[in-house]
């Protein structure tokens, strides 16, 4: 059957003319996707008590009321409200089939942390806002698929490729992420040719689009333990070999030591050193995150230990950055690598699918610059570029990325419906056989 969607770009146009739009304004379609947005806003998915499970389960009734066979939604539960939800839209299977990866997972948020009238587990709409922990980061994407797919469902649309939606837990941290879970046990069920995921988003110049950035790499995450001991002893006798002095020592070392910038001159490189999202772009990143050190106020530390995160280019050697660790550390201090994680090669930045990002992101807004990014931090994308899925990082959101994880996290309404209606046309596409 012929494609039934509305044009995304004429909508997309008319929502920015308009500006934010009411629940009064709202279009059938967006009020569908709205009400989605607050059912998984409204779902608690924080580690370790929140209920992942509940929300998969209610986006799968979302699929079944409208029609979805029972046999291609799943909801997959590995461990207690650790489920995830794989469901497919059927197409003619020409083509292999394209992936929507959202995690439904948020990070931990208290009500008496936020502003006076706010409940981060509940969707305000407020001066032309959406309101909530997980407006942006990932419940907005997540809704907007299960929505797109209902429509098109709906529409009896049947494209060349599958279209496999995964949406997933502890993508935030916690003892059972959802991807790593399916590769291992039910890679049959999200195998695809390429995937759609967070880690890009629209900027603005002068409140318009301007640049539309889409992932196709991340830096690799490390962690480490720098660890000082000592024989301790009393208080009243101190000395010199102090395992805390050890440790303070080392972390200041490593606070001054600056990795090598790659591809950037000289006046990039000035820039960068003052500004923390360029210095993560250029070069390798290494930050004290935790510490724990004594076990009494009247007795020298027998140990004193830091956590250190480093994310390291792609391109670099695990090995030469544990190197690096251990002569900053020195001969008191003992570096330990908490964890062996995997490179990800990057996404090819001109395959066929990118080509059809930046064809319909033309579309939708011309004279948008379409740019291949590299996230300094990670998400699910690098467990699937390890196992050959390229995946790309799109939502077509413009977004306040200091929010995201933060106070009062929230999403302009007017950006969400235009969010709806550019995944909407790039899905098609990419499913048409883009």
């Amino acid at each position: 059957m012929t494609n039934k969607w509305p044009c995304g770009a004429l909508a997309l146009a008319a929502t920015f003319l308009s500006g934010a739009a009411s629940a009064q304004s709202a279009s059938p379609h967006q009020q569908l996707t709205r009400d989605i947005y607050r059912e998984l806003i409204e779902i608690r998915t924080v580690h370790p008590d929140g209920d992942n499970t509940a929300a998969a389960r209610a986006m799968a009734r979302r699929l079944l009321d409208a029609g979805f066979d029972p046999k291609d939604v799943e909801v997959l539960e590995p461990a207690p409200r650790k489920g995830n939800l794989v469901a497919r839209l059927r197409g003619t299977g020409e083509l292999k089939p394209v992936m929507l990866l959202a995690h439904i997972d948020v990070v931990e948020a208290k009500k008496e942390d936020w502003s006076d009238g706010l409940d981060p587990f509940k969707l305000t709409e407020k001066d032309g806002y959406f309101y909530g922990r997980g407006t942006i980061d990932d419940k907005a994407q997540a809704a907007i698929f299960i929505a797109n797919l209902v429509r098109a469902h709906k529409a009896g649309w049947k494209p060349k490729r599958d279209v496999i939606v995964a949406l997933t837990a502890d993508e935030e941290g916690g003892t059972t992420n959802g991807v790593t879970w399916l590769i291992a046990n039910r890679r049959d069920a999200i195998d695809a040719e390429f995937a759609i995921n967070e880690g890009g988003n629209l900027v603005l110049r002068d409140g318009k689009p301007y640049e539309l950035a889409v992932q196709v790499s991340e830096k690799i995450p490390f962690t480490y333990e720098l660890a000082a001991t000592n024989a301790g002893g009393h208080s009243s006798l101190p000395r010199a070999d102090n395992a805390i002095y050890d440790l303070v020592a080392a972390l200041d070392r490593l606070s001054r030591h600056q990795f090598p910038a790659r591809s950037a001159t000289g006046d990039q490189l000035r820039r960068a050193v003052a500004d923390p999202s360029l210095n993560a772009q250029l070069r390798t990143t290494c930050v004290a995150t935790r510490l724990e050190a004594g076990h009494a106020s009247n007795a020298l530390p027998q140990t004193a230990k830091a956590t250190v995160n480093c994310r390291m280019l792609p391109n670099e050697n695990p090995q030469d950055l544990q190197r690096t660790l251990v002569t900053l550390a020195g001969e008191r201090v003992a570096v330990k690598a908490l964890y062996d994680p995997k490179p990800s090669p990057p996404s090819d930045p001109d395959s066929k699918a990118m080509k059809t990002i930046r064809r319909v992101a033309a579309a939708t807004w011309p004279g948008v610059v379409v740019t291949p990014t590299m996230s300094a931090g990670a998400t699910d994308g690098s467990r699937l570029r390890v196992i050959g899925i390229p995946v790309y990082g799109v939502a077509g959101i413009a977004m306040e990325v200091e929010r995201m994880h933060g106070r009062d996290e929230r999403l302009e309404i007017g950006a969400f419906h235009q969010a709806i209606e550019f995944l909407d046309r790039l899905v098609r596409e990419l499913a048409s056989g883009g």
